[in-house]
């Protein structure tokens, strides 16, 4: 893998430690500015909301640009946000610091994986969007508990500033390694880039995304009280099991990559399949507390190894020019899967079978996902069909002109 590759890791783990790291800190963010728990955790969703709304958007209106400038350019968007939320002087700024911050998310991701896949071979490209996400995970397991850590010490405003740090460091990486485009920006038209992503294979690549990752959020949003209501343990033994989570978010993310490398369908649907059975088990799993913290890692590596399949399934069914906005879609999908699981989750909770069974409901999402995966090669192969008639016709038509 070339070393220009890792410059993309380095700025996904930066936007991966800004994303979660709030999380840790609501509760000294809820009392320096006098908000309440719930109004800190509308953090998370505004964030949240910017990645979906503005990953299309951004992508679109830089399309015309050199990718390399792309991808440095939201590196210094990202660092003028978190040094916003670092000086915030209120919880409206804090908001507004945030949601600018989240609009770097999608682009740099959707565009970062077709960045990816020019560095390398052919049959290494979904590894090469794995090894990029790779920083989003690492952010998961180190950047996180260690910006909580920071800001319970220092602080919550100093988060923010070494994750500034973070940015910068990305940003002189990026400009030091990224090799100029291989390929030609995306297309200028994003009339043209829209119809090219509303064919029914993208557009079902998406939803497949979107209920997959709805099955992984809808227990991981809960999986705090799932441990200590279920399991047994102590709320400080929580942050302990979720380095299991994290460690398996690593793995099944480089497993996923590989897997997509030699087949990209089996992978989409076999580690689905492995979501949906890992979900299911794990709701008998948790009233043991060995058996949760495997689950646990198992969630995170099953979860993870759907992400290089799917993100790479919605790059290869896109044209050539709109797989930058394609790619961003996808991202904004994950995001939305995210928000799904969570309110699903809490629908199961509160008006459902209850905390115990959620896992075995959230298995549902997944089951879902290789439905839609299904359809979406069915109608990737009436397309080729359709396509290939045509592509006949013209030959023939050129053989007779010739002759």
């Amino acid at each position: 893998m070339p070393l220009a590759l890792y410059a993309l890791t380095v700025g996904a783990f930066g936007i991966g430690v800004t994303e979660f790291v709030i999380m840790g800190l609501l509760l000294e963010v809820s009392r320096e500015l006098n908000v309440t728990i719930a109004a800190a955790g509308l953090l998370i969703s505004g964030y949240a909301l910017g990645v979906t709304i503005g990953a299309p958007v951004l992508t679109a209106r830089t399309a015309r640009w050199p990718r390399k400038q792309v991808l440095a350019g939201l590196m210094v968007l990202f660092i003028i946000g978190n040094a916003a939320c670092a000086l915030a002087p209120s919880y409206g700024w804090l908001m507004a610091a945030r949601v600018l911050t989240a609009l770097t998310h999608g682009t740099f991701f959707g565009v970062g994986a077709v960045v990816a896949t020019s560095l390398v071979a052919e049959d290494k490209r979904a590894s090469a969007i794995a090894i990029m996400f790779t920083g989003l995970t690492v952010a998961t397991v180190l950047g996180v508990p260690f910006g909580t850590w920071l800001g319970q010490q220092y602080g919550w405003r100093a988060a923010f500033w070494a994750v500034s740090v973070v940015g910068l460091i990305a940003l002189v990486v990026l400009v030091t390694l990224l090799p100029q485009d291989r390929s030609e920006p995306g297309s200028t038209d994003w009339r043209a880039d829209l119809r090219a992503i509303a064919r029914r294979p993208v557009l079902l690549g998406l939803l497949t995304t979107a209920l997959g990752y709805a099955g992984v959020f809808a227990v991981f949003t809960y999986i705090a009280p799932l441990l200590t209501e279920i399991s047994g343990f102590d709320e400080s033994a929580v942050s302990a099991v979720l380095l299991v989570f994290g460690g398996g978010l690593v793995v099944g993310n480089l497993l996923g990559g590989r897997l997509a490398d030699r087949n990209l369908f089996h992978a989409i649907v076999g580690t689905l399949a492995a979501l949906a059975i890992a979900l299911a088990t794990m709701a008998w799993a948790m009233d043991s507390r060995r058996l949760a913290v495997v689950f646990t890692g198992l969630l995170g590596a099953t979860g993870f190894a759907t992400v290089a399949p799917l993100q790479m399934w919605v790059l290869s069914k896109a044209d050539g020019a709109a797989q930058s906005l394609a790619s961003s879609f996808n991202i904004g999908a994950f995001n939305l899967g995210n928000a799904i699981g969570a309110w699903a989750g809490g629908m199961v909770i509160d008006h459902g079978s209850g905390i115990a069974l959620l896992p075995l409901a959230a298995a549902v999402f997944p089951l879902l996902a290789i439905a839609t995966a299904s359809l979406a090669v069915r109608a990737a192969s009436a397309a080729e069909l359709t396509l290939q008639p045509n592509q006949t016709a013209q030959m023939t038509g050129s053989n007779d002109n010739a002759n």
